[in-house]
């Protein structure tokens, strides 16, 4: 055999050893290959609504329009504030051609960081901008109908961070959560969206993992991107309002989790929540920022703050440090998004229930298509809710 031969032989072997451990590996860190898109995204017509606040006290309402040959232009109306019910907006969503209507509010209140009330639970990550997605899961287990009517009663509805980035539709995303959160509270439930990373992130003003179209959008607004969500944003407002660490029926809800050296500090929950709420929209880099970060410390940091932490997967922390941050705060289990799971699990005991999974992505194809699960908790009982509305005890 000559040389060349053989180094062909060994570097075949080679190939397959390494391609099949690295696609294990990359699949495992929650890798997945990006091969095409939907050009359906790419409708632009009736993009939007961007509402904000303007300097005369006036609202302003607009959406991208897109004609047939492709150019965009911008569509604005301008209504006096306070505003009364009958001021309505619609969201289109290009991918189905569907829409649903929403009442517009622009008063809100900073919601309790403790619940607690008996009622079921239903709770999910991570969508990352994936309204389709997010969307026909709430459906199929029954938390919402096809009309998206809310029908999961006085239970509550947990989105644990990370609504935002990455992905094509997040306008689309974050005002079906502002309808739900509505449409909620008229049956006696509760929409409760704890603030993630990229939550964080947006009002940061850092945008690394934002779809490039939201660049895009603002130019057309004649904004800057950190405008589209921003304080003088409806959107931006109601975020602001929302809580990194709630606890409900027992279970501490936060996106990244609760590291262990807060079983030491004098913070409760509700101290917590304000504490992180300060940096809200304190842009990275600014005087003020440094100072708050300097003074907030461990909640706030990338490696320790509720809403960045890993260490449940990273670090490894030791049973009786989970149990005594659950103490603290009077809670029996810790529920978090932010790290990438197989499916939703229960470590720790059962003290800590991870519930970040590869969603399906709407406007990108790839590959492994991911598949969408959340939990479910009913007193005592905790259920993986898997696609299709089915749930198995976990």
């Amino acid at each position: 055999m000559t040389t060349l031969a053989k180094i062909a032989k060994w570097a075949a072997l080679l190939a397959l050893i390494v391609i099949p451990v690295a696609v294990y590996v990359g699949y495992s860190l929650g890798a997945r290959v990006h091969y095409a898109d939907n050009p359906l995204a790419l409708d632009w017509d009736q993009e939007g609504p961007y509402v904000f606040f303007e300097g005369d006290g006036d609202l302003s309402i607009e959406y991208i329009r897109q004609d047939a040959d492709g150019s965009r232009r911008v569509e604005r109306t301008e209504h006096a504030t306070p505003v009364g019910p009958g001021l309505v907006a619609t969201i289109h969503y290009p991918l189905d051609a569907t829409s649903f209507d929403f009442a517009i509010r622009t008063e809100f209140d900073i919601p309790p960081s403790v619940y607690d009330d008996g009622n079921k639970i239903f709770a999910i990550s991570d969508l990352e901008s994936n309204y389709g997605t997010f969307r026909d899961f709430l459906i199929d287990s029954g938390v919402i109908d096809e009309q998206l009517n809310w029908t999961f009663g006085p239970g509550h509805l947990v989105l644990v961070g990370d609504f935002v980035d990455r992905g094509y539709f997040t306008t689309q995303t974050l005002w079906l959560i502002y309808k739900l959160e509505q449409a909620a509270q008229e049956q006696g439930g509760h929409v409760h969206y704890i603030i993630g990373n990229h939550e964080l992130k947006m009002m940061y003003g850092d945008y690394g993992f934002t779809d490039p179209k939201y660049a895009e959008v603002a130019s057309l607004l004649g904004k800057e991107q950190t405008d589209l969500y921003g304080s003088d944003s409806v959107l931006g407002r109601w975020m602001a309002s929302k809580n990194p660490v709630e606890k409900i029926n027992g279970n501490l809800f936060v996106h990244g989790g609760m590291h262990p050296d807060l079983a030491d500090r004098d913070w409760d929950i509700d101290e917590i929540n304000e504490t992180i709420r300060q940096t809200y929209y304190e842009r990275v880099g600014s005087a003020r920022s440094g100072q708050l970060r300097q003074e907030t410390g461990i909640l706030v940091s990338r490696e320790t703050g509720p809403c960045w932490y890993r260490g449940y997967f990273k670090d490894k922390p030791a049973q009786e440090q989970i149990d005594a941050v659950l103490r603290k705060f009077g809670a029996k289990a810790v529920v978090v998004g932010h790290t990438i799971q197989n499916s939703v699990n229960r470590k720790y005991d059962g003290k800590v229930v991870a519930i970040d999974v590869q969603h399906p992505n709407d406007d990108h194809k790839l590959w492994p298509e991911g598949h969408s699960e959340a939990l479910l908790i009913d007193g005592e009982s905790y259920y993986r809710v898997l696609q299709g509305g089915k749930k198995e005890p976990i």
